[in-house]
C-alpha cells in the first residue's frame, strides 16, 4: 500500500462513507449498495479502490463477498496525523486561554454570578 493510494482512496466522499459503514461491522456488497444508495457497479468500483489501497479486505461467504476494514492502514494514518493533532490541540488551547483573558478584561461584560 502506498501513501498516495491511501490518500486517493479516502479523498472520495463515497469511499469515506463505505469506510464509515465498515467501521461498524463487516458487510456484504448488497448491504453496502443499499446503505450508500449507489449502483452495484459503482459500489464495486469504490470497493476495488479501497481494496487496492489496503483499507478493506474481502472474503467469500458462499455466494456473497463480505468486506471488512483492515485496521493497519488506519493505524498508519493515525500515527501520521499525531503531530498535527498535537499542533491543533496547542493552537486551540492557546485560543481558549486568549478568549478567557479577553472575556475577563472586558469591562462591559457582566461579572460571573456565584
Amino acid at each position: 500500500m502506498s501513501d498516495a493510494a491511501l490518500w486517493t482512496a479516502l479523498a472520495d466522499p463515497h469511499r469515506r462513507a463505505i469506510v464509515a459503514l465498515l467501521l461498524e461491522r463487516p458487510r456484504p456488497v448488497g448491504e453496502i449498495v443499499q446503505a450508500c444508495g449507489l449502483s452495484q457497479p459503482s459500489t464495486s468500483k469504490h470497493l476495488k479502490v479501497l481494496r487496492e489501497a489496503g483499507l478493506v479486505r474481502v472474503r467469500q461467504d458462499a455466494q456473497r463477498r463480505v468486506y471488512a476494514l483492515d485496521p493497519a492502514p488506519i493505524a498508519e494514518l493515525d500515527a501520521w496525523l499525531a503531530p498535527y493533532r498535537r499542533l491543533w490541540n496547542r493552537s486551540l488551547d492557546a485560543l481558549g486561554h486568549r478568549l478567557d483573558e479577553t472575556a475577563s478584561d472586558d469591562p462591559e461584560e457582566p461579572a460571573p454570578k456565584d
